[in-house]
């Protein structure tokens, strides 16, 4: 199994999505007071396992908020039909996937308290739905392995909490093949009320490696026999 040799492994650079230039610097110019998050995502997650058992991907379906999503397509309906197809999207959700792979994806798997690596990413698509932006990827695990009884931890989120990620209503993780006797759970994140109280000075001084953004991240526990 390929794992991080440690947690700064994951350190990487400020949270950039392909537009972030034309788009978060209207926002700025529009909203000069709006202080982090940023950008709001909400999440569903899938761990994937293979036949024999084995972690083999972590599945995202993510969905950016209303106005990101509004910049982000701006220009994008290249035939006027009032759609965005994927085809239209396709070179935005590369560039998306390049820029997120810079930042390992903001998601984080664990294995006995130990990172694992991943692979590159799969199955790329966007989509608009009700005028947000959702993208889809699959990123897999570099070396699948089975889980042994040992738990598996997911988390998903900016280390500078540029990016806010919250889980989707419904059903936002679910297990996909997963041997039988797999258990799910999920600990909430601490409230995020704390973090509207601090300056936008303090969240520039902030690096990837002093993994702010992690005390607000939902995690899901997986315990697979």
């Amino acid at each position: 199994m390929a794992f991080s040799s440690s947690p700064k492994d994951l350190a990487v650079p400020r949270f950039r999505l392909p537009l972030v230039i034309g788009v978060f610097a209207a926002c700025w110019v529009a909203q000069p007071a709006m202080a982090h998050p940023h950008v709001q995502v909400q999440t569903e997650t899938r761990m994937v396992f293979d036949a024999q058992g084995q972690t083999v991907a972590v599945e995202q379906i993510w969905t950016f908020d209303e106005m990101y999503s509004s910049f982000a397509i701006q220009g994008l309906d290249t035939n006027r039909d009032g759609t965005y197809s994927r085809e239209e999207l396709a070179e935005l959700t590369k560039i998306n996937i390049e820029n997120l792979g810079e930042q390992k994806y903001f998601t984080v798997l664990r294995h006995e308290r130990r990172f694992v690596s991943f692979g590159a990413v799969r199955d790329a698509w966007s989509e608009v739905r009700g005028g947000k932006l959702t993208l889809h990827f699959t990123v897999p695990v570099a070396t699948p392995f089975r889980p042994g009884g040992k738990p598996l931890v997911v988390e998903v989120y900016d280390p500078e909490y540029f990016v806010a990620f919250e889980p989707a209503d419904g059903e936002p993780m679910r297990l996909v093949d997963a041997p039988q006797g797999c258990k799910l759970d999920y600990t909430p994140p601490r409230s995020a009320g704390a973090a509207a109280n601090l300056s936008e000075s303090f969240f520039q001084s902030l690096n990837a490696s002093a993994n702010f953004g992690q005390q607000f991240a939902g995690r899901y526990t997986v315990n697979c026999p």
